[in-house]
């Protein structure tokens, strides 16, 4: 893969941690800073396509063309999507019979990877917003990325199934993706005057070390609405602290690519 492109997969099997919500907004937030940025959506709930006011109904293909038929991602990009700089490759729900389709291929856990080869090249980084769980599409997600996004909400539970999560990540690495490694764990969904949330981040740190990020994702209710209109929060809300939080993770997620 291109060496000047940075593929992280965006993953977590449980749902609502802020999955969706933090590969959107971290892409976004790198084209405000200047960076080319592919978001490929593999969710079949295409939340984060809704969710940059792509209008699922008026689509003619999508990543289920991509991953079934071969169709090349380059055909299905939507340009510039409502941030100059970012492009989005949608899902809709068609991708959820993507995995049925898609069992009969040879070598089938990389069809992805070769999907994204030719393209790789045009962004500086591509996020890849995966389904709420450990399937096929999964697997393609993580034998295409150099590194895993792991979003974390800060409630109870939060490392339930995490280890069931990097039993995967190790067998791909063992057997499909060498270079895997784990990039980044946000922590989201942090609400300060809560002990459980403090708990959570000390807990989440001692687990993953230093690959937690600084920036700490608050819970903030302007970051639930702007998917309703079709906006990342740096352009609903760019004075939100949601807004602020994720403008420091993109600028955390640069210095990495430095060091």
């Amino acid at each position: 893969m291109n060496k000047e492109t940075k593929v992280y997969a965006v993953v977590n099997q449980k749902g609502g941690v802020g999955k969706t919500t933090t590969a959107v907004n971290l892409s976004a937030s790198l084209a405000h800073l200047g960076k080319r940025v592919l978001l490929v959506d593999c969710d079949p709930q295409g939340n984060a396509t809704t969710g940059l006011g792509i209008d699922k109904s008026a689509l003619e293909m999508s990543m289920f063309d991509v991953l079934v038929d071969n169709v090349p991602v380059a055909q299905i990009v939507q340009k510039d999507v409502t941030v100059p700089g970012l492009d989005v490759a949608p899902a809709t729900l068609d991708l959820s019979g993507a995995e049925m389709e898609m069992f009969s291929q040879l070598s089938r856990e990389g069809t992805l990877r070769r999907s994204l080869k030719p393209i790789l090249g045009l962004y500086d980084y591509v996020f890849i917003d995966g389904p709420p769980s450990l399937g096929l599409l999964t697997l393609n997600i993580l034998t295409c990325a150099d590194a895993v996004l792991i979003p974390i909400q800060c409630e109870f539970y939060a490392l339930e199934g995490i280890s069931q999560l990097m039993t995967i990540v190790e067998r791909v690495q063992a057997h499909l993706n060498p270079k895997l490694s784990i990039g980044l764990v946000v922590l989201t969904m942090h609400d300060e005057r809560i002990n459980v949330s403090r708990q959570v981040v000390s807990e989440v740190r001692e687990y993953f070390g230093d690959v937690v990020a600084e920036t700490i994702v608050p819970r903030n209710v302007r970051l639930s609405e702007a998917p309703s209109f079709g906006q990342p929060i740096s352009l609903y809300d760019p004075r939100s602290k949601g807004a602020q939080a994720y403008t420091d993770l993109a600028q955390e997620v640069v210095s990495i690519g430095k060091k």
